[in-house]
């Protein structure tokens, strides 16, 4: 640290000047006529969290609440009742239902299952980090012809077969990862 008389010249420079909180948590805007309950997930400016308090926004007005956004082990009984959630699952957060579910076309990556749906109907996930929304995509067909028509010489063919051969492992890739439908 900088002081009178200092033998070394120094330069003093804030750290941290700019920060706000430690990224566990984020504040945001909930929208008009809208009920938010502590202890709940909810999607709210981009943020999939677990809400830290109650708030109501009323017609014309907005409100803000804190949500959880801190990778770590949960408990919910937000889930779609109907399905199995397997330890090892993967889990989606369902928009339009306000829940988790194992689907996941349409619907954005939350975690994985860690204690398998029990009798009440609760679950144990680790959240994952966020991320930009990642919706899956519509399945997409392997490319099973590669239009080589007689003008191609061998070498040209062979290309193209290799180009597809190419595409069809990264479309499968993609089907693994969750982000296209098979």
């Amino acid at each position: 640290m900088a002081y009178v008389g200092q033998p070394v010249p120094t330069t003093v420079y804030g750290l941290g000047g700019g920060r706000i909180s430690d990224g566990k948590t984020v504040k945001v805007t909930v929208p008009e006529n809208t009920t938010i309950e502590a202890g709940k997930f909810y999607l709210l400016n981009g943020f999939l969290g677990c809400a830290m308090q109650s708030v109501t926004a009323g017609a014309g007005e907005t409100a803000q609440v804190v949500l959880n956004i801190e990778p770590a082990e949960y408990e919910t009984d937000q889930i779609n009742t109907l399905e199995t959630f397997a330890a090892g699952s993967k889990i989606y957060w369902d928009d339009v239902n306000k829940r988790f579910t194992n689907t996941p076309t349409g619907n954005r990556f939350a975690g994985i299952v860690t204690v398998a749906k029990d009798a009440n109907n609760v679950i144990w996930f680790w959240f994952a980090p966020q991320q930009p929304a990642i919706v899956q995509a519509a399945a997409v067909a392997d490319v099973t012809s590669a239009d080589a028509d007689a003008t191609y010489d061998a070498g040209e063919v062979a290309l193209i077969n290799e180009i597809k051969t190419k595409l069809n492992t990264l479309l499968a890739n993609l089907r693994a990862a969750g982000i296209l439908a098979s």
